[in-house]
């Protein structure tokens, strides 16, 4: 695990942006910049860090944790679901195939915990689904359940029933259905490989397309940005106490913000810089306890390597 001070110096090497026309046509996203041309995209994983579907600023090596990351769990699961990863020519990037995304992003709990917990204290129905009453915050559920949501371009995901995502053919009954196995399956599989590191996969999303007629996994998979994880050690002794979980994610952050009366609307706070360390820290920390291997940080300008790396 590399020092505080090493994050702290690198917060001065941070990369917040890409705009590398070459490449081909640019979508920014919350996270990643990626360029398409002649039916290969360019991935490349900023630092940038968003929570209730807001970027907040950048994260030293936040982008090279989320990217080798997805690497590792994309080659750990293709046996599940083809995916669309063709090469990872820097730690920041990734070459992909391009592919037809469905617009929905498939969330699969096993706790109650998070926005569903919230929703589920509210009273509400969570995407549709209807849990038993007299539940607790951070229960184990009975079994793994899915809560899609629409895939937003900009603003806030929405969450969907299965019953309305069919009903209004926003993806077809049968890839649904198809994609629902999928999703499950790899969540299996993602509880299975964290359970050996100690860990607790607790919730997760996927993103899904069509590519040469084949449904095919997309985005990424398994990593601090997309998922929630626990110390399987901690859970039932901070759970019968009521205490929140130990995380190995971005709740951390979460948690800070709506501390400071921040949950996506109105000016975001300024965040300190303990706070900062302290994301990137659970983030190498993240990948080091899923993958059981050590986060070799580069230090080098990210924009210079990258340009380097992919022959510009």
């Amino acid at each position: 695990m590399i020092s505080e001070a090493a994050i702290k110096k690198q917060m001065k090497n941070t990369l917040a942006e890409t705009n590398l026309a070459q490449l081909g046509e640019r979508y920014k996203g919350k996270v990643r910049d990626s360029y398409t041309k002649g039916g290969t995209r360019v991935m490349i994983t900023t630092d940038r860090i968003s929570a209730f579907d807001r970027v907040l600023g950048t994260i030293p090596f936040k982008g090279q944790v989320l990217n080798q990351l997805a690497a590792f769990w994309f080659d750990k699961t293709k046996d599940i679901v083809p995916n669309t990863v063709v090469s990872v020519p820097d730690p920041n990037v990734m070459l992909v195939k391009e592919c037809k995304i469905y617009p929905v992003e498939m969330v699969v709990r096993g706790y109650l915990a998070g926005s569903a917990w919230r929703d589920y204290k509210a009273g509400k129905l969570i995407s549709g689904i209807k849990l038993p009453k007299g539940m607790e915050k951070n229960q184990k559920l009975a079994k793994p359940i899915i809560t899609p949501s629409t895939k937003a371009v900009s603003g806030h995901d929405q969450p969907i029933s299965r019953e309305e995502i069919i009903k209004r053919k926003i993806v077809p009954k049968d890839i649904y259905g198809q994609i629902e196995k999928a999703a499950l399956a790899l969540f299996r599989r993602g509880t299975e490989i964290t359970a050996k590191q100690g860990l607790i996969l607790v919730d997760t999303k996927y993103e899904f397309g069509e590519l040469n007629g084949r449904i095919v996994l997309a985005d990424e998979i398994h990593t601090p940005d997309s998922s929630r994880f626990w110390y399987a050690s901690e859970y039932k002794k901070r759970f019968d106490a009521g205490k929140e979980q130990k995380m190995l994610d971005k709740e951390y952050l979460r948690i800070w913000l709506m501390e400071h009366g921040f949950m996506g609307d109105g000016e975001i706070p300024k965040i300190p810089e303990e706070v900062i360390i302290g994301v990137a820290t659970r983030y190498i920390k993240a990948y080091e306890e899923i993958t059981g291997l050590e986060f070799k940080a580069n230090s080098e300008p990210i924009l210079g390597r990258i340009k380097r790396n992919l022959g510009l």
